[in-house]
């Protein structure tokens, strides 16, 4: 996909078929998974994934040019929307008032088997 006036960063992971940030006109998208540092998949429980992903999205959005304070939107999916308490408690140590405009959203199944979490966030550049 050409297109001048987007630039897309890779996944760092060569075989990933995603970017894992596209920017335009100073607004970033970044879609994130449990990913640990060395980049494997995190399955344990909720709070690791949870902590994981976020952290995964603000070592994104930094490379970016952005950061967690710099989150307009965030999409969360969830497997079991039971797991909403745990996520919020999470979130809470990764985002601070004013908090972005955020949506949660149970899904049936992520791209992993025993993945339970994926985040979707819009954030400015600074």
């Amino acid at each position: 996909m050409a297109n001048a006036d987007i630039i897309y960063t890779p996944d760092p992971d060569t075989d990933s078929i995603s970017s894992d940030v596209a920017e335009y006109n100073g607004i970033l998208v970044s879609t994130q998974i449990p990913v640990r540092a060395d980049g494997s998949l995190e399955l344990g429980d909720i709070q690791t994934q949870c902590e994981a992903t976020l952290q995964s999205l603000k070592v994104a959005l930094e490379k970016a040019g952005s950061g967690m304070d710099r989150v307009l939107h965030l999409t969360i999916y969830l497997t079991d929307m039971a797991d909403r308490a745990v996520f919020n408690e999470v979130y809470q140590r990764f985002f601070s008032r004013p908090w972005p405009v955020r949506a949660a959203v149970g899904v049936a199944s992520l791209a992993f088997d025993g993945m339970r979490v994926e985040v979707t966030a819009m954030a400015a550049k600074r």
